[in-house]
């Protein structure tokens, strides 16, 4: 599958080598796909990876991962262009520092993934891979046990994808249900954060399901 990532940083760079890793032809979107940066993580990445404009990126693509901060989404998505039909797998979190630190800037009326669906209203938006550090998407498992990564979206096929490609990078993936339930996601992700900054736990951790 041709995927696109918007953003060359540490969660796109992890995100894409195991896609890579499991057979995906990925191509990075980026402002300058000639700038040292860029250069230097393809050379990492190898034959599979390749980078273009944002525009160039996401025309090509059959499912467009959405890996920049989250004030640069709006100039991001503009940029893509044409986004009818296309998945759109908002991997971002709407975060600013306040007063008491790291924040979200929206939670229980909205989220960021459904602003992302009304800034993009002809494509399938699904929220996923928000939820934990770049590093445990460069190794979802540990201890043999995999790691939980939950999947949300309003169209149940591009949902479907999106599991799959969670799957294949090596996730324990859960299907949570429609757009909404990212209000419910992206604080998890906030928790995750919270603990890997001010806790022994540092990064080295991640939430897994228990069964009974």
């Amino acid at each position: 599958m041709n995927i696109a990532i918007l953003g060359a940083g540490s969660v796109g760079g992890a995100l894409g080598k195991r896609l890579m890793a499991a057979g995906h032809q990925v191509c990075f979107g980026v402002p300058n796909p000639q700038g040292d940066k860029t250069q230097a993580m393809l050379r990492e990445l190898g034959a599979n990876a390749s980078a273009a404009t944002v525009t160039e990126a996401a025309a090509t693509a059959k499912v467009i991962l959405l890996a920049t901060p989250w004030t640069a989404v709006p100039e991001a998505l503009q940029r893509a262009g044409d986004l009818n039909g296309k998945i759109i797998v908002d991997c971002t979190n709407p975060l600013q520092m306040g007063a008491n630190g790291l924040e979200l800037t929206m939670g229980h009326t909205t989220s960021g993934a459904e602003q992302v669906a009304a800034l993009a209203p002809g494509a399938h938006i699904v929220k996923a891979f928000n939820q934990t550090g770049f590093s445990n998407m460069e190794e979802p498992a540990y201890n043999g046990q995999r790691s939980v990564m939950f999947v949300c979206g309003d169209d149940a096929q591009a949902r479907a994808t999106v599991c799959e490609l969670s799957e294949a990078v090596g996730f324990e993936t859960i299907d949570a249900g429609g757009l909404k339930i990212a209000r419910l996601i992206e604080p998890l992700a906030m928790l995750w954060i919270h603990l890997a900054f001010t806790t022994p736990l540092k990064r080295d951790f991640a939430f897994a399901l228990l069964r009974r």
